[in-house]
């Protein structure tokens, strides 16, 4: 499964009184593991950029006048999200711009090209109603290190959202199958079993299983903030 991590920066905060991208980043990750492959610009957006939203990305219009503007990089990035599942922190907000922007190029909604987009803010607050979920606050609770983020910048936040993302689905890999699929065909004769006389063979684990799964284990304990029974049960028995 390909899904796309995805954040941008802007000149303000609606599209609809004229405000523009100036910054896009996407990083892949295929079947749950980043790729390293990533996609991200600076765009000239024609325009001011309001002091508020300077002030939290940090990007100057001095900055961009050399960048080339969105019509230049659109079919660029459209090659490099078609067909993922965009991954969007606040989703609303980073569509509305893209939409807006490829509008103007006279092309159809970012969905034609991704038509699945999962909001992981939306996905937050359904997990911990009540509670701060920026992605900040996420990044916090999940212990990931956001030591080098001083200011918003889309790269690194698409990044860092990709790890929280991990955090927030551990464990949800499969584990349910669909009833339907597994339902026993019908059969009119009994099934026998054999008993089987010889030893019981018993296949220990070699050490590289046992040091995966040590580290599995402490992975699964920090994303649960020391509550991995595992562990406690494995300090409980002296292992």
């Amino acid at each position: 499964m390909r899904q796309i991590f995805l954040d941008t920066e802007t000149t303000g905060l609606n599209p609809a009184m004229g405000h523009r991208l100036i910054e896009i980043a996407a990083v892949e990750m295929i079947d749950r593991k980043l790729t390293r492959r990533h996609y991200h610009c600076y765009i000239n957006p024609e325009r001011e950029i309001d002091a508020e939203a300077e002030r939290v990305h940090g990007i100057s219009l001095d900055f961009l006048l050399d960048k080339p503007k969105f019509a230049a990089v659109a079919d660029e990035f459209l090659r490099f999200v078609e067909g993922g599942e965009l991954i969007i922190h606040n989703a609303p907000f980073d569509i509305g711009f893209l939409d807006h922007e490829l509008k103007r190029l006279g092309k159809p909604s970012i969905r034609e090209y991704c038509p699945a987009v999962l909001d992981t803010l939306a996905m937050a607050k359904d997990m911990f109603p009540g509670k701060r979920n920026s992605l900040d606050a996420l990044c916090d609770r999940f212990e990931v290190d956001r030591s080098n983020r001083t200011l918003h910048g889309a790269l690194i936040d698409c990044e860092l959202l990709g790890e929280v993302y991990l955090s927030m689905t551990r464990g949800q890999n499969s584990l349910l199958v669909d009833a339907e699929e597994v339902e026993p065909e019908a059969c009119d004769t009994p099934l026998q079993f054999a008993a089987y006389q010889g030893p019981l063979k018993v296949v220990q684990a070699s050490a590289e299983e046992l040091e995966s799964h040590q580290a599995y284990l402490a992975d699964l304990d920090k994303g649960t903030k020391g509550a991995c029974v595992w562990l406690k049960l494995a300090a409980a028995d002296g292992v």
